[in-house]
């Protein structure tokens, strides 16, 4: 004679069938929901990185334009220290790098034209160089071989640069605004520039409204500079040139030997 099932057993069975059928329906839901919130993230990080517009990579100097007829900047694969005096760049062959070996080019502009933007950029420069990168081609960021300054000033790399006069000689009339911290690497180092910046605002009459502002800059990870404004163009910029809406991207190739790579911008007003 079989073993009798009784009401108590049967009431287990159902009870556990209803309980594996709830478990089962919320491992579905948590899978779903995992599954979407994965390509959201997938999806948000190709968006961020489709928002960036690379300047270096493949392209030369097919984005840039000089002032001046000048074929001093060279695109080349990587850039090092000339091992014999540490004052110079050494090149070799390939893409991805664009340099002025000599520091004798023309400033390199960009064809295109950016208000509110984000910029990502790496640098190298030998031993005693000087650069720059320009915001609108009016608002410099130094680029200088400041390693090793206890207390930089706005002249040294990092600096928001001052405003200068050009006459009797070159002088700085004010003090610009001088990195939180000196985070330079030795020179002969590739180094990191990352720049959030904001245009300066004008009315329908051309009247300015709000001044340019750096609102954040990073160098090799470190935060320099937060929320400055700069009430004008930066050097002899100052006297020389109008503030604009929008404006080229600006490196600096006539100061010294200098290499850029992996620069990259989003224009975020066309977020």
């Amino acid at each position: 004679m079989g073993a009798r099932t009784s009401s108590a057993d049967t009431l287990g069975i159902s009870a556990f069938i209803v309980a594996s059928a709830a478990v089962c329906r919320v491992s579905h839901i948590v899978c779903v929901l995992v599954t979407n919130c994965l390509w959201c993230l997938s999806c948000a990080g190709a968006a961020e990185r489709a928002s960036w517009d690379e300047l270096t990579a493949e392209q030369g100097l097919t984005r840039w334009r000089t002032e001046a007829a000048n074929e001093s900047w060279r695109i080349v694969g990587n850039v090092a220290l000339n091992g014999t005096e540490r004052k110079s760049l050494v090149a070799r062959p390939g893409h991805g790098v664009i340099v002025s070996l000599h520091g004798d080019g023309a400033d390199l502009m960009t064809k295109r034209s950016y208000g509110d933007i984000d910029v990502h950029l790496e640098f190298m420069i030998p031993k005693g160089s000087n650069s720059g990168v320009k915001l609108m081609g009016l608002y410099e960021i130094q680029i200088y071989d400041s390693h090793g300054v206890t207390t930089p000033s706005a002249d040294d790399c990092g600096g928001i640069y001052p405003r200068a006069e050009q006459h009797p000689k070159y002088h700085l009339i004010d003090r610009g605004t001088a990195p939180q911290m000196n985070a330079s690497k030795p020179a002969g180092e590739w180094q990191t520039l990352d720049i959030e910046f904001a245009a300066p605002r004008f009315n329908a009459h051309g009247q300015k409204l709000s001044n340019a502002t750096f609102a954040k800059v990073v160098r090799n990870r470190h935060v320099i500079h937060e929320d400055v404004e700069v009430a004008y163009p930066t050097g002899k910029a100052w006297r020389l040139k109008r503030e604009v809406r929008r404006g080229p991207l600006l490196l600096q190739g006539d100061h010294g030997p200098v290499a850029f790579r992996s620069v990259r911008v989003r224009d975020r007003m066309m977020l």
